[in-house]
Formats: structure tokens, C-alpha cells, sequence
């Protein structure tokens, strides 16, 4: 009987590349992970954490040294500027602008500004022009004086090439007022503010920016005892509005509180 001959396979001795492959991959690994820690900036890092350490201990931070002095690339930690908004920005603008519409309308009024009788003063509201109501009405009365039309086209001549909306008040003294007119102050201050209103807007300003409102006698400017401060009270004021004011902040409703209510 014939014996069968077996061929040995030969060992593979390419069997080690793979473990080496990997211990390559991971050694590359390694050194790129080592790289990307040395790259940061070690004292930028110490400064940082110093100073998250400050903000939520409410502890001033602390000088970081090295042996006796500070570190020559150590950057020193300064307050950070505040960002500034966009809307900064169209403020800014906008002041600007009324500014400007306040010193047009001193230019237009300035003989009545040298008597007393027009104010021009800027807030954050707004523009605001003042005009005592002498220049303006016969006493206990709201048919616009001849003289008075003048002031107000001119002020219209201003305000129509304007955007802004626009609050005409009217003001009293606190003298009772009873005729059969006007039984109140309220109706007579209500009258005077729109009769104001409709001049400006026959006068090119868009009656969609105008609101006329009648305060009264419930905001005076000087003591109602004297006739002169009596006399500064009964007024008209014509404000630009700003368009950009203080934020307005939503108060949420108190917890625990009836919702049918």
C-alpha cells in the first residue's frame, strides 16, 4: 500500500504587519492628541480658570506666579467690553436725530423762545415743545388766536418731513372752569390739544401720526399759588416720540395666583 504524502502548508510570517499596523495608528493617535494639549496656551488656561474661580466664589482673582514674579507671556486679565447691540446703535442714531428736529424747530421759534413763551427740551422720550397757551387761546376759550397760527405752520413745517408719532396734550391751571362750554378743565384741555392736532395736520403732517390727549390740571410745570406759575401751567405740548424708548419688560404672573382670575 502506497503511503500518502502530506505537503506541510507553510507557516505565514506576514501576520505581524496588522499588529504593527495598529500600533502605528495608535502611536499617531497619541502624539496628535500630545500636540493638541501642548498647543494651549498655558497661561491663557491659568488665567481662565482663575478667574471662573473669582466669578463663582465672588472672590477677587488671585495674581498667578511663578517663583518670584509674573510670567512674561502671562496675559493679564481685563475686564472684557460690553458688546454693544444693534440697537445701540439705531439709538444712537435716533438721538441723533431728534437732535437735529429740536434745533430746526428752536430756528423756526427762536423770537418765542427769547420771550418765554415755546420751550424746546429732549428726553429719552422724545422731542418736546411746549407753547404757553396765551400765544395760543383767549382765556377760558380753544379758537386758535390769529397770532398762533403762524408758530404752529411753522412747527408743522418741521414735523412733516418727519416719521415719528406725534402727542398733543393740553394742559390747565387748576382754577375751575364752568361755562357752557366747557364744563371742566378735562374738556377744555381735551379741545385745545385737538384743535393743536387738526392745525398740524392741515399743514402736511399725516393725521395718522397725531394723537390728541387732555390732561387737565394733573401735571403742572410750576405752583398753581401765583399767577405767573398759574399762567405756566395753562400750556400746550407737542411731543415727537421716539420710536426707540426705555425696554419694555413683560412682568409674569406670581405663582399661586387664581388663572380665573
Amino acid at each position: 500500500m502506497a503511503r500518502k504524502k502530506y505537503k506541510e502548508e507553510a507557516d505565514s510570517h506576514d501576520r505581524w504587519l496588522v499588529s504593527y499596523a495598529d500600533f502605528i495608528t495608535l502611536l499617531f493617535a497619541f502624539f496628535v492628541v500630545m500636540y493638541a494639549v501642548s498647543s494651549l496656551n498655558e497661561g491663557k488656561y491659568r488665567v481662565l480658570s482663575n478667574s471662573l474661580n473669582g466669578a463663582f466664589t465672588n472672590a477677587p482673582p488671585s495674581p498667578i506666579r511663578d517663583g518670584v514674579g509674573m510670567k512674561e507671556n502671562m496675559v493679564r486679565l481685563e475686564p472684557l467690553p460690553l458688546i454693544k447691540p444693534r440697537a445701540n446703535e439705531n439709538l444712537r442714531k435716533e438721538r441723533e436725530q431728534m437732535t437735529n428736529m429740536a434745533k430746526d424747530i428752536l430756528a423756526v421759534l427762536e423770537p418765542l423762545v427769547r420771550e418765554g413763551k415755546v420751550r424746546v427740551s429732549q428726553t429719552s422720550k422724545g422731542v418736546t415743545i411746549e407753547i404757553n397757551a396765551s400765544l395760543l387761546f383767549p382765556t377760558g376759550e380753544a379758537k386758535l388766536s390769529p397770532d398762533s397760527v403762524q408758530a404752529l405752520t411753522a412747527i408743522a413745517s418741521v414735523l412733516r418731513l418727519d416719521k415719528h408719532s406725534i402727542q398733543v396734550e393740553g394742559h390747565t391751571d387748576n382754577l375751575p372752569i364752568r361755562n357752557s362750554v366747557f364744563p371742566s378743565n378735562w374738556e377744555l384741555s381735551a379741545v385745545r390739544a385737538s384743535t393743536v392736532a387738526r392745525l398740524l395736520t392741515e399743514n402736511g403732517v399725516d393725521e395718522t401720526r397725531v394723537t390728541a390727549v387732555g390732561q387737565g390740571a394733573k401735571f403742572p410745570v410750576a405752583p398753581n399759588e401765583q399767577p405767573d406759575g398759574r399762567a405756566r401751567n395753562r400750556r400746550v405740548s407737542i411731543t415727537v416720540l421716539a420710536v426707540l424708548p426705555e425696554p419694555v419688560v413683560d412682568i409674569p404672573v406670581a405663582s399661586g395666583s387664581n388663572p380665573h382670575l
